[in-house]
């Protein structure tokens, strides 16, 4: 081993315990109740990075949770890459649905269980310590090294491309490297190489005035429940996907390359089903058309419903209004401004008298993105997985949102590519959230040997 990877072998236990402190920090950037453990993580992050060598460590100003950037330039003369990530996390609830505590750190066979412990905290220590342990071991980095760590990924990064415009000329750099994203399968080494968009809103149907008896009025008043439960129902077809004209304006045929990716990884669909507890729909009956449905295809889906009396027992009342969270995943092509636009024509074309609706958008939403698969980086880090792992990586597609590489090629006029050592099983965004330990140690490993390769490769 080198002396960066004994370093990080040998440092190891004050790495996990630097994650466990940092899973202990509640912050939720979807509500405003967590404010404290946002600007507790974005402080940590800040520390940690000042620890680690990084000079000009700063909290930006975005108009939102703040981000936080630091910069170890080695030489001017060498590459430039720009690391991202995100400290914030999802919401814990359920919280019932936990075994242990979301906010305090679990370790049990082989795997660390906390909120935020696989997206993206533990993924994004990663470069950081990989930078600390070449600072210590060697004094330098092999390239210059920058860092912009955001606080609203989970909520929609509202203030991200504000963010990137402002501060460009200090975040100018010659390629990103995503810490956030995850692997496809804990078995199989991949690349993710293209990510949906995503746009947010909230439908609201609204009845009467107030609530009202249902005895007394019943049968004559409007009942927003029964008007929205009809209208989310027109938006998808009996095969499951999205019903709505115009959805699919500006589209085009997937990249022949993923399909063949997606017939070589003879997905077992049954087997998906079986883990995640649900019978395999009719609609569905291959691992081919699994993936093609997951990875290329936009959806609706509906997050959260309401209305109505919520609490145990029942109250008879027909409630004034009754809302649907919804979120689209987009593929490229479409646009945020013209899917709200037709799924908001559509509704108000099916509504009936009686009732109004409102929707309420979440956020400028964000457009697919598709690396450049030709970019010289993107085989450096590929031979650095087929190496370390050994097989090579399989390029995927994902069918989450991760707008980050649209922005920075759109503000910035560089590439991204994604480098995380999350797996897709690892229940972010769910309860028992976890973080496979094996792959804390490859990743930092890995990204350790990246970053050389890089230097040595531009």
């Amino acid at each position: 081993m080198s002396g960066v990877e004994t370093y990080l072998d040998e440092h190891f236990s004050e790495a996990l315990e630097d994650l466990k402190a940092f899973c202990r920090i509640p912050s939720v950037s979807t509500d405003p109740a967590y404010a404290e453990g946002i600007a507790k993580a974005a402080a940590f992050v800040a520390d940690r990075l000042t620890r680690a060598g990084f000079t000009n460590v700063e909290q930006l100003a975005t108009g939102g949770h703040p981000a936080v950037f630091g910069e170890i330039i080695s030489d001017p003369k060498l590459p430039t890459f720009l690391v991202y990530g995100h400290y914030d996390v999802q919401p814990p609830d359920p919280f019932d649905k936990w075994k242990t505590p979301p906010f305090e750190p679990d370790e049990r066979d082989g795997r660390l269980y906390a909120r935020g412990v696989s997206d993206d905290k533990g993924p994004l220590l990663i470069p950081i310590l990989v930078a600390e342990a070449y600072m210590r071991a060697e004094g330098r980095l092999p390239v210059n090294l920058k860092v912009l760590i955001e606080g609203e990924e989970e909520s929609g990064s509202p203030h991200f491309e504000g963010t990137l415009q402002t501060y460009r000329d200090r975040l100018g750099c010659d390629l990103v490297i995503s810490a956030d994203g995850a692997m496809w399968r804990p078995d199989r080494p991949s690349m993710t190489v293209a990510s949906r968009g995503l746009v947010a809103f909230e439908v609201t149907v609204t009845g009467a005035s107030k609530d009202l008896h249902s005895g007394r009025h019943g049968g004559s008043a409007p009942n927003p429940i029964s008007a929205l439960s009809k209208l989310i129902a027109s938006l998808h077809g009996e095969d499951g996907r999205v019903a709505v004209e115009g959805y699919l304006d500006g589209t085009s045929p997937p990249d022949a390359r993923i399909i063949a990716a997606i017939e070589a990884a003879n997905f077992d669909a049954d087997a998906y089903y079986r883990e995640i507890g649900s019978p395999k729909p009719d609609a569905i009956a291959t691992g081919r058309e699994l993936l093609i449905r997951q990875w290329l295809e936009p959806t609706l889906e509906f997050n959260g419903i309401s209305g109505g009396y919520q609490g145990k027992g029942t109250k008879t009342v027909i409630p004034t209004e009754a809302s649907v969270k919804i979120t689209c995943r987009l593929i490229a092509g479409q646009k945020p401004d013209h899917i709200v636009d037709v799924v908001t024509q559509h509704l108000k074309a099916r509504l009936s008298a009686g009732f109004a609706l409102d929707i309420h958008r979440h956020g400028p939403g964000s457009e697919a993105f598709f690396i450049d698969p030709d970019l010289p980086a993107l085989k450096v880090a590929e031979e650095v997985l087929g190496e370390l792992l050994g097989q090579p990586p399989l390029r995927v597609a994902m069918g989450a949102t991760i707008p980050i590489g649209a922005s920075f090629r759109k503000h910035l006029g560089t590439e991204a590519f994604f480098f995380s050592f999350s797996t897709s099983d690892e229940d972010y965004h769910a309860p028992n959230e976890f973080f496979r330990l094996a792959n804390f140690r490859i990743g930092l490993t890995a990204w350790a040997k990246l970053l050389r390769q890089l230097a040595l490769a531009t």
